[in-house]
């Protein structure tokens, strides 16, 4: 089961190498069928692609580009060439095939085509005017970069439901032993 708390699903893509600065990162992305999951459970696409394991190592490498672009992005430092390269590459393929049929919209495509989406996705909002809504969880161990849209943009983390209670859970039970001792 992947987690989509970023506000856009090229984030949340990044995010499917969890806990970065960990010794261990946790990878969500182990095998084509997890892409294929991500695929779907995303709702980029409604029938999983079919990746294997040339498809999931392109995905990973752009996932590690997409990353170095926005954590340069995120920091105001020049963008990686190599990165920046591969994401602007990515982005020229075919999109998503989009269709109306009496179920409603239908969405399906090949793995390269959900990676040439996540890059145009990243290419818009990366050159945009939403670049500055980027942020950084503010929990230690997460490395899951967001787009605060929140009405004061002062949203501390990538989710209420997940870092956010953690945070304050730890708060809490510190000012517990504090009280105690």
């Amino acid at each position: 089961m992947h987690a989509f708390p970023c506000g856009t699903l090229f984030l949340d893509f990044v995010g499917t190498l969890r806990a970065r600065r960990n010794a261990e990162p946790t990878e969500m992305l182990a095998s084509p069928q997890a892409l294929d999951a991500w695929f779907v459970e995303s709702g980029l696409m409604d029938a999983a692609p079919g990746a294997d394991d040339t498809e999931l190592a392109t995905a990973v490498s752009l996932r590690e580009s997409l990353y170095s672009v926005t954590a340069a992005a995120l920091a105001r430092e020049p963008l990686p060439a190599d990165a920046l390269a591969e994401v602007n590459q990515q982005a020229t393929g075919l999109p998503v095939q989009v269709q109306l049929g009496e179920e409603g919209t239908t969405r399906t495509g090949s793995v390269s085509q959900g990676l040439a989406a996540l890059a145009r996705e990243a290419v818009q909002i990366l050159g945009g005017a939403e670049a500055g809504l980027l942020r950084e969880c503010s929990r230690p161990e997460c490395t899951q970069t967001y787009l605060d849209r929140s009405r004061g943009r002062r949203r501390e983390w990538c989710a209420m439901e997940t870092c956010g209670n953690r945070v304050k859970a730890a708060a809490y039970r510190a000012r517990r032993r504090e009280q105690q001792a």
